[in-house]
């Protein structure tokens, strides 16, 4: 497929942290766009506490779900209200079923797709905005559309991104560009959920570092400065 352009990501940065507005907005279209088609297996309701919602907001959430568990005492599988510990609902039971649904395609997981695909972010950016009509002299088999960045140009994946396709709930404007980045950004946060708390812990590490660097580099002087400097005098007439 045609090379993504790159975009300038607010959390690349070396001290920079993901944006957790956009990460919320992305939750959002991720439920009410691609959740019919694809999952999040890697995530539970409370991977989602203190990063997009607050605990009771993800409670309430989780227990709109019916989950299957069980056995019972009697052995036999029950529903119940889902919990922070359940994983994020699947569209489909099995690959199978996922297929029929799709006309034979398979609608990958999410859960690591901008760690799977080369430039997976720009790549997984580009994709959702890149539908076009088919050049001249190029026709699209029944079920399949034009998209220049995905390998071979024909993707079974109908354009899903239109400009006011969701409502914000903070109000943000839903054009599609803005949908696919807050989704981009909730997929890559999906894919590396510690970033934020591994360059805080980088930081640390390079700030005690660099005082033992200075300490050492003062012990060593102090130590090895009177060593250095002494003269000696060797008296070959007594």
């Amino acid at each position: 497929g045609m090379v993504a352009p790159r975009f300038p990501w607010p959390h690349e940065g070396f001290f920079s942290a993901y944006d957790h507005a956009a990460i919320r907005r992305g939750h959002q279209v991720y439920q009410q766009v691609c959740a019919a088609c694809h999952s999040v297996e890697q995530l539970s309701y409370r991977n989602l506490v203190g990063v997009a919602y607050t605990e009771d907001e993800a409670k309430d959430m989780a227990a709109e779900v019916d989950v299957m568990d069980g056995p019972n005492d009697q052995g036999e599988m029950f529903e119940r209200p889902g919990k922070l510990s359940d994983k994020l609902p699947k569209p489909y039971d099995n690959e199978e079923a996922a297929r029929y649904a799709n006309g034979g395609a398979y609608p990958p997981d999410l859960s690591l797709i901008t760690k799977a695909r080369h430039d997976g972010q720009n790549y997984v950016y580009a994709l959702l905005l890149g539908y076009r009509e088919p050049p001249a002299g190029i026709s699209m088999r029944e079920g399949l559309y034009y998209n220049p960045y995905f390998p071979g140009g024909a993707i079974a994946m109908p354009k899903m991104l239109a400009d006011e396709g969701v409502e914000y709930e903070d109000g943000t404007e839903a054009s599609e560009s803005q949908q696919a980045k807050d989704v981009v950004t909730f997929l890559a946060w999906a894919a590396e959920p510690e970033h934020d708390e591994r360059k805080l812990m980088g930081v640390k590490w390079i700030l005690a570092l660099s005082i033992m660097l200075c300490t050492a580099g003062y012990f060593k002087r102090w130590k090895w400065a009177p060593l250095k400097s002494r003269k000696i005098i060797l008296d070959v007439v007594n």
